[in-house]
Order: structure tokens, then C-alpha cells, then sequence
């Protein structure tokens, strides 16, 4: 027991718990606005009358309720980008300012027996393992050997 409690009072699973309900209210925040807003807007444009998530077609016996479709499409678009814009692209840039990741690309070459790529200061391949020949040292560097 004293190891599940511990495990429920971490950090990361209270702030998940926290987060998933932040986002279940949020959900129906959006929900309630498309319902309430964006939907009879898309049914006004289309020139439909009255609730556009109550719209369907008849095929056969069977009814299709596109509006209901139109609406939940709605939704997730609207909550999808409003979770990208307000929370990952800051998020992103706050990473960024903080700890800026810059790529560096050491120098390559092929391996003569697997043609892998490997550093080009290496001695041995590390697919194939194969000893690899000695690069010459460029003017201006020196090699240090181990002893």
C-alpha cells in the first residue's frame, strides 16, 4: 500500500489528473459553443433552417445524421487548434527561448564493407564492426594516441 500511495502522490500523476479534467471542461466549453454558435452559422450559410446537428438523410431504411457529424467535426477542429495555438506553439517557443537545441553534424563517411553511414573519426563500424582505415588528420588538427 505505502507503494501505491506514493506512486498516486507523485507529481506527474496528479498533474495528469488535474489535466484531464482541465480538459473535459474545456471540451464542453467548445462543444457548447459550436452547438450554441458555429453550427446554426454553417446551417444559416447552407440554407438550412433551425438545428443543423439535428440534419439527416434518409437511404433506404436507414437515417444518416450528418449534422451531428458536421457538429463533432466542428468541435475537434476548433479544440484542436485551440490547444495549438494557446498550449503547444508557446510551450514550443518557451523550450526553445530556455534551452535552445542546435544540430550538430559531425563529418561521415562510408563503411567500405556495409556502406553505413559512420563518423569519419571512427575506427570501427558499428553495423558491421568491421576495423575501418585511419583518416588523415586535416592541417591545423592534431591526433591524440592513446597510451
Amino acid at each position: 500500500m505505502k507503494g501505491f500511495r506514493s506512486f498516486i502522490l507523485r507529481g506527474n500523476v496528479v498533474d495528469l489528473a488535474v489535466g484531464i479534467v482541465i480538459g473535459a471542461a474545456f471540451t464542453a466549453v467548445v462543444n457548447g459553443f459550436v452547438s450554441a454558435f458555429l453550427t446554426p452559422l454553417v446551417g444559416l450559410a447552407t440554407g438550412a433552417t433551425g438545428d443543423m446537428s439535428r440534419k439527416t438523410f434518409t437511404l433506404g431504411a436507414t437515417e444518416f445524421p450528418y449534422g451531428a457529424f458536421i457538429n463533432a467535426a466542428i468541435s475537434f477542429l476548433l479544440l484542436a487548434s485551440a490547444l495549438y495555438f494557446l498550449v503547444v506553439l508557446p510551450i514550443n517557443k518557451l523550450h526553445e527561448r530556455l534551452a535552445p537545441h542546435h544540430d550538430v553534424q559531425a563529418p561521415e563517411r562510408d563503411c567500405p564493407a556495409c556502406l553505413s553511414l559512420v563518423p569519419a573519426q571512427a575506427r570501427r563500424c558499428a553495423s558491421c564492426t568491421v576495423s575501418l582505415p585511419a583518416v588523415p588528420a586535416q592541417a591545423g588538427e592534431t591526433t591524440q594516441r592513446a597510451g
